[in-house]
């Protein structure tokens, strides 16, 4: 894949996103989710399957949590069993009970909406940063998971050693107007098509522009 390939490339499987479930933050701020909830659900979402998400923040966390005041009520026990079991939710529901103090410090009370303010949050890395600054806020960023890193890398579009790497790649190769979409299409598809083993590459829409497949 070269970045020429980009615009269709997008289009193809935006179609096919358009066809198939999202993954659960893009699911969630289409029901008009609150910045909020969707940098709670971001951070809740780290090496955590989507099913397991959206099943605790729908039925357990947001029931219960609509504010920072309610994050500052609960105790860290009480968040992490809101949380559970989503993977590492002790140490989640810890970072949670700390960011309400942290905003008040830094930011009087308000999300930042800049990937590296929003890094400076317990519990928020480079991933969550640019997943909420393009789905809570609707500005250009790209976040690269496990599954754009391997995507990029295994359609030949870009060669990086690390998700930064990548993320850095994107930055410079692809039109800043695909950027906000670019994390959702293709982690939809690598959960769906483009599996770390035994890809289904039969089944894969984009497969004419795959480096892999020439492998």
């Amino acid at each position: 894949m070269k970045f020429s390939d980009a615009r269709e490339v997008h289009r193809l499987l935006s179609a096919d996103f358009a066809a198939n479930p999202a993954p659960v933050v893009d699911m969630l701020a289409a029901h008009g989710t609150s910045p909020f909830h969707l940098l709670l659900a971001t951070i809740l979402s780290a090496r955590t399957k989507d099913a397991c998400t959206s099943k605790v923040v729908r039925e357990k966390l947001f029931p219960a949590v609509s504010s920072w005041a309610d994050v500052r009520r609960l105790s860290v026990d009480e968040l992490d069993a809101l949380v559970y079991p989503v993977g590492f939710h002790r140490q989640k529901a810890e970072a949670i009970k700390k960011i309400p103090d942290v905003l008040d410090r830094d930011f009087g009370g308000r999300i930042p909406e800049t990937v590296e303010e929003l890094c400076t949050l317990p519990g928020v890395g480079r991933k969550t940063a640019n997943l909420v600054v393009a789905v809570a806020f609707g500005k250009p960023a790209i976040c690269v998971d496990v599954h754009v890193h391997r995507i990029m890398n295994r359609t030949g579009l870009v060669k990086t050693g690390t998700p930064a790497e990548t993320e850095a790649a994107l930055r410079a190769g692809l039109p800043v107007d695909l950027w906000r979409t670019w994390n959702a299409i293709f982690v939809s598809h690598g959960q769906r098509v483009c599996a770390p083993r035994n890809p289904r590459c039969a089944e894969c829409s984009i497969r004419k522009f795959c480096d892999s497949r020439k492998a």
